[in-house]
């Protein structure tokens, strides 16, 4: 179960990533030699009439689209790709203007994030979204919300400057900010009054025994409302679930550098693999959901800065741009080096991470 349901979400994934490396590459004009999800040894494939070569490799860690005259890790002309007969040469990656080469690049990222969107309106059309008001009906006696002066009945306005539409957004803001100051603006008998609080940490289990670090604020509500949104809503609630979803990704880093969040949180594949047989186990809803999740956070990632990843070509492009010119061969090809040194890197630990959370070492340990 595990194994399939982590096979059914990443896959699908990958190829989505890839195929739109592939769909502005062919746009473009640029021949694809090879379209692989997973990486070694071929386990099935098939050549089309174009030449390009569909397979899958044994390893479903990732993928990616080998474009004609990608001879060396930075995409750069070679002696090689000289030798090639102008005919031919003009099919290349490398032939390609500048700004060709970004959108190619940059299509990969992109079409997750879409994907993620159409997920998010396929979600909230199935089940609706929520619309429960930002009131709140009950206060944790002792909580941080009841010390700061909260009390049933007001009604959240915002936080920390941002607007609330509905309690979900009060809940999901706090979650991910535990032992953190706040600034709450409330409506109260027709005025608003400012509250300041700090957030509450600790430590939740769910009913799989994954356990996370959340914020706690100590109001409730037993306004429970998921309205089916008209079509033409869809899309916007979808786009503002997905920059919701980056923005906790970007806060969750910045947490993790600044030593607020432990680095045991990290996961990698494995964990991946765990919570999709967990969520998959409890039906198609969550388990769309965290599709959805996972394609913004391989958007995400891809996006960063980091030779060898999508966001590193994009940077070397950029300063292309502004140079006029690429930099030295020899200078990516470092960069490159160091790029995959620092992946690896994270993999092994975020694997060492995974399988101390299914408690490896201690069993070994006795």
């Amino acid at each position: 179960m595990t194994i399939l349901s982590f096979l059914a979400c990443i896959g699908p994934l990958i190829f989505v990533h890839e195929m739109g490396h592939y769909l502005v590459g062919r746009w473009c004009g640029v021949k694809a030699d090879v379209f692989s999800i997973g990486f070694g040894r071929e386990v099935a494939g098939w050549t089309d009439r174009r030449g390009t070569r569909w397979k899958v490799g044994w390893m479903p860690l990732g993928g990616y689209v080998k474009f004609k005259g990608d001879m060396n890790p930075a995409s750069q002309p070679s002696d090689e790709w000289l030798a090639l007969p102008a005919e031919e040469r003009a099919q290349t990656f490398q032939a390609k203007p500048l700004w060709q080469r970004f959108a190619i690049v940059a299509a990969g990222p992109l079409i997750n994030f879409l994907l993620a969107i159409l997920l998010f309106m396929g979600i909230f059309a199935a089940i609706g979204y929520p619309t429960s008001p930002p009131i709140v009906t009950g206060v944790v006696a002792g909580g941080p919300a009841a010390s700061a002066g909260v009390v049933p009945g007001d009604r959240v306005v915002s936080i920390n400057g941002r607007e609330v539409d509905n309690f979900a957004q009060v809940k999901d803001y706090v979650m991910l900010r535990p032992a953190q100051p706040l600034k709450l603006i409330v409506e109260r008998e027709g005025r608003q009054l400012a509250l300041p609080a700090t957030t509450g940490s600790t430590m939740v289990k769910d009913s799989f025994g994954n356990e996370a670090k959340i914020g706690t604020l100590g109001i409730y509500s037993n306004a429970v409302a998921l309205e089916k949104l008209p079509l033409s809503q869809l899309p916007g609630q979808a786009v503002r679930q997905t920059s919701d979803t980056v923005q906790a990704m970007v806060l969750t880093l910045g947490q993790l550098v600044a030593g607020k969040r432990s680095v045991k949180e990290l996961g990698g594949p494995l964990k991946i693999a765990q919570v999709s047989g967990q969520q998959a186990s409890l039906g198609w809803l969550p388990f769309f959901w965290l599709m959805a999740v996972i394609s913004i956070n391989l958007g995400f990632i891809n996006l960063l800065p980091i030779p060898l990843l999508d966001g590193g070509h994009l940077l070397f492009y950029g300063i292309e741009a502004v140079r006029r010119k690429p930099l030295k061969p020899e200078a990516q090809e470092w960069a490159f080096r160091t790029g995959l040194a620092a992946l690896l890197a994270l993999m092994v630990f975020v694997t060492f991470n995974d399988l101390s959370s299914f408690g490896v070492w201690k069993h070994l340990g006795g």
